[in-house]
């Protein structure tokens, strides 16, 4: 069989799952175009065979999704359902005489069933749209130095693997040769490229758009953080808010009292009221007809499943609807600092020189020395002063302190102030205000004197501030959670304006601060990066994950940053008060409409096809009002 044959085939199967997508759209209007000819040829004065078995065809047509559903569920559960009284009260409309309005009933009914299929679809295309960004093979390196196309899920950790220009990367990895641009849009949403370089991790599903790379695996296939994301978008669809839950867990006793009431007005209405048994019949109908709760039924999950995949689309994941409500009740959200207000790496802010020596010399000193440093804040320090050449000697770290080491015949200190500045006379004043804005000191000095000193401080997220403001403004507390001391947590809690802060906090004290929180404002998020930060994230209302924090992070947050934008954290938050506001719209219109139904249909002010449209109307425009999710606009 050649190529142009199996992609025909292929092409002919995408199309026929394509059409059996929307079935139930299909066979809800050919049930119309039924109806409209059934109805034709009873005003002509048809013969009853032909307009009742059009109806009939339209019933069969149109309810057979929906009446499948509903017995599949009631044998499966042992419970009534939403479904099965929809189809009783079109079988009783028939069985009355009202043909018509009972195929509307059928009609309407899986109109409404096929829209929320359409969210339900639209979910699962993401979904199946993300699936497909994961490549099948692998292009590793064998033990000769050769080439081998192999499955991803034959690849071991630490297997080194060649991507080439324009070839998605098919794992998570770490750059071993080479460097390119990175289109990363499948895993943060943002299509701007990053460049990457020896070293760098990358992310499997990612674009290589121009550089020959070769790649350490860092892990398997089926533990990548894009595997890690569809699993979250798959968890999220099956999981359901907790108003849906309410309204599952009520739906068969609802229909239990429902099809109660009905035979009562059957059975009592001639004997309690004036009406005949034609006219007690008919208005039982029509009670069950209108009493039936598919508006309400249809009123959270589809305007939930859109805002999850709004937010999904915007690189905001929730791992369910019950996350998604509660988001939007937050009071007060706690940060984590390193990591997530600020970058995490900790920047050379200012330096002071003693006016007696030249600059050049001091930056000259620190470099070769701090270059062959382990310290955290060796790579800062070198990165600000720049690279010099020249000869070191008696090279030694002292733990704790810093180092000592001879350069050019003399002897140096760069560290600690009591180690390279004993006496604390370097500018005494500066370096106070220094310490008092949360700096951390290095101080340099020769045999005689302290020649110089350089403060460092991890900095804020360019938008941290931004982000905070936003939040505030929305009337969300926001507090930094921070085992640093009390200087540095002061000063990053007033740059970024924040409403407090706890400082010189362990990673166990976080939860119980958490809990403290939890009765002060009622409900509070909590957002993180870290392995420390996991039993925080699990004992808030809310646990939030940056996108690039540790699989445990990840593992125990409700929801996911993917962007690392703390912004978006704004935008979720209206995005999930849109959808509660939404939710309330909805149950409020449904019952309504179901309270105002009932009492015309006790006055004898209700017939049959009003009742049919406002019933089944009403379920439609719930769902068109929680579609309107999907189209929500993000800063």
């Amino acid at each position: 069989m050649n190529t142009s044959t199996v992609t025909q085939e292929k092409s002919h199967v995408f199309k026929r799952a394509n059409w059996f997508e929307h079935i139930e759209l299909i066979m809800a209007l050919i049930s119309g175009v039924l109806i409209v000819l059934a109805y034709i040829a009873e005003r002509q004065d048809g013969a009853p065979a032909l307009y009742v078995t059009l109806y009939l065809t339209a019933f069969l047509i149109g309810g057979y999704a929906k009446a499948k559903e509903g017995l599949t569920d009631t044998w499966e559960t042992r419970s009534l359902n939403v479904e099965l009284l929809m189809i009783i009260a079109a079988i009783g409309a028939a069985a009355i005489g009202y043909w018509m309005e009972g195929a509307i009933l059928i009609f309407i009914f899986a109109l409404s069933g096929a829209l929320e299929t359409y969210t339900m679809n639209k979910n699962e295309r993401a979904l199946e749209s993300l699936m497909e960004l994961q490549p099948e093979q692998a292009t590793r390196l064998n033990a000769s130095g050769g080439l081998e196309v192999v499955h991803i899920d034959d690849l071991r950790v630490g297997d080194h693997i060649y991507v080439r220009p324009g070839e998605r990367i098919p794992v998570d990895g770490r750059i071993l040769k080479g460097s390119a641009s990175i289109e990363e849009a499948a895993i943060t949403g943002e299509s701007i490229p990053v460049d990457r370089n020896v070293g760098d991790e990358v992310y499997g599903s990612s674009v290589n758009l121009n550089g020959v790379l070769t790649l350490e695996v860092t892990k398997l296939a089926t533990e990548t953080l894009f595997q890690k994301i569809i699993q979250m978008v798959q968890q999220a669809q099956e999981e359901k808010s907790p108003s849906a839950q309410f309204i599952d867990r009520y739906e068969g006793r609802y229909v239990q009292v429902v099809l109660v009431s009905v035979t009562a007005i059957i059975l009592l209405g001639p004997v309690l009221t004036p009406w005949s048994l034609e006219t007690s019949i008919y208005r039982g109908m029509i009670l069950l007809v209108v009493a039936s709760p598919c508006a309400l039924v249809a009123a959270i999950t589809p305007a939930a499943l859109a805002a999850i995949a709004s937010s999904a689309k915007h690189g905001i994941l929730f791992k369910g609807g019950v996350h998604i409500e509660n988001m939007g009740r937050l009071k007060a959200i706690a940060f984590d600092k390193t990591g997530t207000l600020t970058i995490g790496k900790p920047e050379v802010q200012s330096a002071l020189i003693h006016p007696t020596v030249e600059k050049e010399h001091v930056y000259r000193i620190v470099s070769l020395i701090e270059e062959h440093s382990m310290h955290p804040l060796a790579e800062a320090l070198v990165q600000f002063t720049g690279n010099y050449t020249g000869t070191m000697e008696h090279f030694k770290d002292v733990t704790g302190s810093g180092i000592e080491a001879t350069i050019d015949g003399v002897a140096y200190r760069v560290g600690k102030q009591k180690f390279a500045d004993p006496s604390g006379d370097f500018f005494r004043d500066d370096v106070e205000r220094l310490k008092a804005a949360g700096h951390t000191l290095v101080f340099v000095s020769d045999e005689a004197k302290t020649i110089g000193a350089f403060a460092l401080r991890d900095t804020l997220r360019p938008e941290a501030k931004q982000a905070i403001e936003r939040l505030n403004h929305l009337g969300i507390a926001t507090i930094m959670i921070t085992g640093d001391n009390e200087a540095t947590a002061r000063a990053i809690a007033t740059e970024a304006g924040l409403t407090r802060y706890i400082a010189e906090c362990l990673p166990e004290e976080k939860v119980e601060q958490i809990k403290q929180l939890k009765q002060e404002y009622g409900s509070i998020g909590m957002i993180g990066d870290g392995i420390n930060d996991a039993p925080a994230l699990a004992t808030a209302d809310v646990g939030i994950a940056m996108g690039e924090g540790t699989d445990a992070a990840l593992e125990t947050a409700d929801v996911v940053l993917m962007k690392n934008d703390l912004r978006r954290l704004s935008s979720a938050i209206k995005q999930s008060r849109k959808l509660n506001r939404v939710v309330l719209q909805n149950v409020v219109f449904a019952l309504g409409v179901i309270l105002v139904l009932i009492a015309t249909n006790i006055f004898e002010l209700l017939v049959m096809p009003f009742a049919v449209v406002g019933h089944e109307g009403s379920t439609i425009l719930v769902i068109l009002n929680g579609l309107r999710l999907l189209s929500t606009s993000w800063e």
